[in-house]
């Protein structure tokens, strides 16, 4: 079993960024295809679905990936891993 903290924060979920990007594709209005679309032109192959994956924590996210994911959605992969930072902040 593992007893690591931030798993219980992550509650089962593969990432801490889905729900953020999902949010912000949703502000601009922007569908997974679009998205996945524009990835395309970064030579990054994230399929609609992978998309829809990433959104609600069943797939991880690349670290080149999450850049792409932000560039396109005008944002910062600071920014779209803001909470998580909040909750090592309490640490400090």
């Amino acid at each position: 079993m593992n007893t690591r903290k931030y798993l219980d924060k992550l509650n089962g979920n593969l990432n801490i960024v889905g729900k953020n990007i999902e949010n912000r594709r949703n502000k601009i209005k922007m569908s997974r295809q679009t998205l996945s679309d524009k990835l395309i032109l970064f030579g990054i192959d994230v399929s609609s679905q992978s998309i829809f994956d990433i959104e609600k924590g069943t797939r991880t996210v690349i670290d080149y990936e999450l850049c792409a994911i932000a560039k396109v959605l005008g944002t910062t992969s600071d920014e779209l891993m803001g909470d998580f930072k909040h909750y090592l902040d309490q640490f400090n």
